[in-house]
């Protein structure tokens, strides 16, 4: 997959996403809260972001190859500008 088809698959799943679950910045926002209950602690939702990209990338190391975990960076680093 070249980094221009990255990209644009990405855009097609943050659609989706969307579509599925509403803006990502009020998601961002309703996980912030929950994490800010679990943790004890307060969770903004740029936080979140940083979480998943980290989580993602915990995969990658496992398998750097895994295709969805990269575009699932790339997806959450895009949403961090919005959040």
């Amino acid at each position: 997959m070249t980094s221009w088809s990255i990209l644009g698959h990405t855009a097609k799943v943050l659609e989706e996403r969307r579509d599925d679950y509403g803006e990502a910045a009020d998601q961002f926002k309703a996980i912030a809260a929950r994490w800010s209950i679990t943790l004890d602690v307060p969770v903004t939702p740029a936080q979140v972001a940083l979480c998943m990209i980290d989580l993602k990338l915990s995969r990658l190391a496992y398998d750097p190859r895994h295709a969805d975990s990269v575009v699932d960076v790339i997806g959450y680093a895009a949403l961090l500008r919005e959040v």
